[in-house]
């Protein structure tokens, strides 16, 4: 019923910057918070950034002054802009939406994830 389609990831220096992308598209009402998460090696899955249906933010520490959630309502879309890249950001990254569908239920849904490795 709704899909996520996450893009940007890839391979980085150091210090560079990466953007996200996650679209959502189905039989959409509206949808209330996005969010990225991540997910490195070893590691349990952890919350990087999320955005309300009104603007609010929230963030990691380790990302704070770094990275930039923001949103796309018309287009259902939202991104994440990574600048000031380091090693330790590597990991899958994965977009969930809460989405209220036009018959009103309500479900979470992921993406599928996109790998984003720091690395020189």
């Amino acid at each position: 019923q709704v899909q996520l389609v996450e893009s940007g990831g890839g391979l980085v220096q150091p210090g560079g910057s990466l953007r996200l992308s996650c679209a959502a598209s189905g039989s959409i009402d509206r949808i209330n918070v996005m969010g990225w998460y991540r997910q490195a090696p070893g590691k349990e899955r952890e919350l990087v950034a999320r955005i309300t249906s009104g603007g609010s933010t929230d963030y990691a520490d380790s990302v704070k002054g770094r990275f930039t959630i923001s949103r796309d309502n018309a287009k259902n879309t939202v991104y994440l802009q990574m600048n000031s890249l380091k090693p330790e950001d590597t990991a899958v990254y994965y977009c969930k939406q809460n989405v209220i569908l036009v018959d009103l239920r309500y479900l979470e849904v992921w993406g599928q994830g996109t790998l984003v490795t720091v690395s020189s």
